[in-house]
């Protein structure tokens, strides 16, 4: 066999190797970064590992209503068992990935009470987009303030929270 056909042998079996890295665990929740990170201790042992809850946005937390989502999260979760479903890793190197709590996805739970927004990517609207409508047209969380800034632009005009 070739150099170059190992070298794809191995590349395929890496990437294979990868996509099977996506992990499904539970664990308890230890701390609330923000309204979209978590730490949860997996219920097999280890260290913390750090969530940031795919498919929303939170806002920043020295941006208007971040406190209330972090605040709204960390009284939902900390301490509870969660399931944590996982693909990938973050440009930070958290696990992104879905996370319920009883069955309830903590995702469309804070894009419903208007603490998130469905995340965007590419002028699509995000998979909570329903939540994120009715959250709107209620007026709730940031809602209430006609048309909050999205965390991106926030972080574009402003940077990042110290």
């Amino acid at each position: 066999m070739s150099l170059r056909r190992r070298f794809a042998a191995a590349s395929l079996l890496l990437a294979l190797a990868t996509c099977a890295q996506a992990r499904s665990f539970e664990g308890v929740v230890t701390h609330v970064t923000d309204g979209d990170s978590l730490w949860v201790r997996p219920a097999s042992g280890g260290a913390p590992r750090q969530i940031r809850l795919q498919g929303i946005d939170a806002p920043e937390i020295c941006q208007a209503f971040g406190v209330a989502s972090r605040n709204a999260l960390a009284a939902h979760v900390l301490h509870r068992r969660v399931a944590v479903a996982s693909r990938a890793r973050d440009g930070y190197q958290r696990v992104l990935g879905r996370v319920s709590v009883n069955g309830e996805d903590l995702g469309a739970w804070l894009v419903s009470r208007g603490l998130a927004w469905s995340d965007r990517y590419r002028h699509r609207p995000g998979p909570y987009e329903p939540q994120e409508a009715r959250a709107r047209a209620a007026r709730l969380g940031l809602w209430a303030d006609g048309t909050p800034l999205l965390p991106r632009e926030f972080r574009k005009r402003h940077g990042r929270c110290k």
